[in-house]
């Protein structure tokens, strides 16, 4: 891994690959949903779309040809604390894909018409997203559970947040937030560092610094207890989670062993003794979200409405099992190969490479290869995990929210 600082605060990182014959390169903004105001709501991942509407220099047309014509690809996303803008390719087509993502980040046409173009394929998105109960829920259960710190904002907005956007409002947000203090380039792939970085500061060198993003208060309080939202449907959909450290906290490769033995795949307790031994259940896992200021460690189930509560009471009996006696050194040695081989099995991926180089820079740590990354799961103990179990897993202590016919 290499780092370079251009003159306007950008932060630029790489790692070469000589043995593929692709680059994955991105540009990560640090401005998402939880630097928004309850006005402004989804106006981050407003702006990821509107940007692909056309440039100063390409139609949106020429944009998806760009690099399709090439057999490579051009996405992004949005977060709650990132924007990004990625592309994937061959190595000889780099310098294609570098202008393409500098022109749509840099050089946004940001029309009005495109705008009202972009406001009903967003508040489409909405609507998908409400037809989909077991996302919906998640969007629901973290509303509630923030209990009104900003994490708890719908990426995507709300209809009416959308639908009142006005264009001055996103050329606002480019000039203020696209600027170099909140830039973070990336690139992984049969590069050479010097050469990315060169072409970099030719076509970001340019860009004022900005202003720094607005910062991200720590949660001060998230809720417990059981509520529920009453909606016709064919299943009930249940979100179970305690809040958790940040991503910086090192019990958070505790809560991901504990994670893996809980309900990470077919081997889990809850996969074992919901689905398999009780048949309540399709779908049953854990899940564990870690941002800036905080996180979260839970479990989501979807079951038919009559057999809710049997698993509800199911999931929270195995939750009190974690909580009195933690897991087994059986388990955690399984949930230790488990982690380590599917960290190795990604690293066969330049764009999962992509993601694992940039997260360190976002979230400020120091760079551990994956050698060390490896060691650090291996020296979690079983002491540790057990710690963890009673601090998270405590069943009296957890948010329950249900989505489903009353």
């Amino acid at each position: 891994m290499r780092e370079a600082l251009l003159d306007n605060g950008i932060r630029v990182v790489t790692e070469r690959r000589p043995d593929v014959r692709s680059a994955a390169v991105g540009v990560w903004i640090e401005q998402g949903s939880a630097h928004e105001t309850p006005e402004s709501g989804g106006v981050s991942h407003l702006m990821e779309h509107l940007v692909f509407k056309g440039t100063e220099h390409r139609t949106a047309h020429e944009i998806a040809l760009s690099l399709e014509s090439l057999g490579g690809s051009l996405d992004a996303y949005t977060t709650r604390e990132h924007t990004s803008y990625h592309a994937h390719v061959l190595d000889e087509h780099l310098p294609v894909a570098l202008d393409v993502l500098a022109d749509l980040v840099l050089h946004p046409r940001l029309d009005p018409a495109d705008l009202e173009l972009e406001k009903d394929v967003v508040i489409e998105e909405i609507a998908g997203v409400e037809d989909t109960p077991d996302d919906l829920i998640f969007d629901l259960h973290g509303a509630e559970f923030w209990n009104g710190h900003t994490y708890g904002r719908p990426i995507l907005g709300t209809r009416e947040t959308v639908k009142a956007f006005e264009i001055d409002e996103l050329r606002s947000l480019h000039s203020e937030r696209y600027g170099g203090r909140n830039i973070v380039l990336g690139c992984v792939g049969n590069i050479e560092h010097d050469e990315v970085v060169d072409r970099l500061t030719e076509l970001f060198g340019g860009v004022d610094p900005g202003s720094a993003s607005p910062r991200i208060e720590e949660p001060t309080d998230t809720v417990s207890g059981r509520s529920s939202v009453v909606r016709e449907a064919a299943q009930a959909h249940l979100v179970i989670a305690h809040a958790t450290p940040s991503f910086a906290d090192p019990v958070r490769n505790a809560l991901i062993l504990i994670s893996s033995a809980f309900g990470g795949g077919m081997s889990s307790r809850l996969f074992q003794r919901i689905r398999e031994e009780l048949a309540l259940a399709y779908a049953v896992y854990s899940f564990q979200s870690f941002y800036s200021k905080a996180g979260m460690a839970g479990v989501y189930v979807g079951t038919r409405p009559e057999a809710s509560e049997k698993a509800l009471e199911g999931i929270l009996a195995e939750y009190a099992k974690l909580y009195e006696d933690g897991i087994t050194a059986a388990e955690l040695e399984q949930a230790k190969s488990h982690a380590k081989g599917r960290s190795i099995l990604a690293m066969e991926s330049t764009g999962a490479r992509l993601l694992r180089l940039v997260g360190f820079t976002l979230r400020g740590e120091p760079y551990r290869d994956l050698d060390e990354s490896l060691e650090r799961i291996d020296a979690v103990t079983l002491d540790e995990v057990s710690d963890a179990c009673r601090r998270f897993y405590d069943p009296e202590a957890q948010y329950i929210l249900s989505l489903g016919p009353a």
